[in-house]
């Protein structure tokens, strides 16, 4: 089984793997870089809608290179108040060759007030970078692995995004 997913970054590569591990036992992932075309830091209904623009341009990418997959997948993590409080969470989408689409997501994790304002104009791997006076959090485990003491990783908070999205599947037609 062939998976193209929307990113060349290892963390969300490895969550994604791990998700699919679960389920099949032979597949392979190719990461492809394509944009989101929402903001940097996507906030509110951009998490959603960059992880479909993901999807939709990997698709594109791989017709027009003549790539063959079963799935497309993407994840986009961003911030939203939509609970009435600021969080982290990471949302994914997986589209299978037929086109048919699922989606879910990850566990959220609070945001001080204090740091939304910059997280919003730049992008919360920055922040994260800065506070833990770190470089690249967001190609390997993550501030989130900082702020859980190592607990909980970026891969498995895609991880999770990915089984929520995999119900749909493995399921056949009984959660569909």
């Amino acid at each position: 089984m062939k998976i193209l997913i929307a990113t060349k970054n290892p963390g969300k590569i490895e969550g994604a793997k791990r998700a699919f591990s679960k389920y099949f036992d032979n597949f392979e992932i190719e990461g492809i870089s394509v944009s989101s075309d929402v903001s940097d830091e996507p906030v509110n209904d951009e998490i959603y809608q960059g992880a479909k623009n993901r999807v939709s341009n990997l698709k594109k990418y791989a017709k027009e290179n003549s790539i063959y997959a079963d799935y497309y997948i993407s994840i986009e993590s961003g911030i939203t108040n939509q609970l009435g409080r600021w969080i982290i969470i990471n949302i994914a989408i997986i589209e299978d060759k037929n086109g048919y689409e699922s989606f879910g997501t990850s566990s959220g994790f609070p945001v001080p007030d204090k740091y939304v304002d910059e997280i919003i104009k730049t992008d919360l791997g920055k922040v994260m970078d800065n506070l833990f006076n770190k470089s690249e959090l967001r190609k390997g485990k993550g501030g989130i692995a900082f702020l859980t003491h190592d607990i909980i990783s970026r891969y498995d908070l895609t991880e999770q995004a990915f089984v929520m999205c995999l119900t749909q599947y493995i399921n056949d037609n009984i959660w569909r």
